[in-house]
């Protein structure tokens, strides 16, 4: 018997239930660093890619590749070599000490995703923010929680990169945790002077 796709062993239809308004998602939306000790089901997970799969990309090249961790151990491995090598950068981690966490990078959250494109291809970072925020709208809609990761670039300065099967023209971009969350953090004001109208 054929070996399945991995995600299509783990693909499932998403319950209309658990849809919700778009406009009432990115204004909900929240970078969360508090999660619960709750697996998240792998069809979910599969639906929060397919989502990011469905953003927009110059001229289609859909340059995003997608790795995914969902063992605690794993995860707090790549947390820490990576808060190890943070070279003065630690304030970005909101105030995480990897003294005193087991998972300063990742805020213990069950599934973290690496999201990976070209190195030498000059849109594919605006390509991976659309695809980053598809995905975590489409996490909000399905009742989980997320953060964008930047600092998760620092993985390729560690010994742990040799886990991700990166070809040597891929570069990490950036990382979502992704999980159910137990914080609900108030929205930051938002400018509201930036906006011109030209007739």
């Amino acid at each position: 018997m054929a070996k399945q796709n991995y995600m299509e062993q783990i693909a499932e239809p998403i319950e209309k239930s658990h849809t919700t308004d778009l406009i009432s998602c990115i204004n909900e939306r929240r970078a969360v660093r508090r999660y619960a000790d709750r697996p998240v089901n792998p069809g979910l997970v599969a639906s929060v890619i397919d989502a990011g799969k469905m953003a927009p990309s110059a001229m289609n090249r859909q340059p995003w590749r997608f790795y995914v961790l969902n063992t605690p151990g794993t995860i707090r491995v790549f947390s820490i070599q990576i808060a190890s090598k943070l070279e003065g950068q630690f304030h970005l981690a909101h105030g995480q000490n990897p003294e005193t966490t087991d998972d300063p990078i990742f805020h213990g959250a069950p599934v973290v995703i690496f999201l990976t494109g070209p190195r030498e291809d000059e849109w594919a970072p605006m390509d991976i923010g659309m695809c980053a925020q598809n995905m975590m709208l489409a996490a909000q809609a399905l009742g989980l929680a997320t953060c964008p990761i930047g600092l998760a670039r620092f993985v390729e300065k560690t010994k742990v990169v040799a886990s991700l099967p990166l070809a040597p023209t891929e570069k990490v971009m950036l990382a979502i945790s992704l999980g159910y969350g137990l914080e609900t953090p108030a929205p930051h004001p938002r400018v509201a002077d930036n906006v011109v109208f030209i007739g």
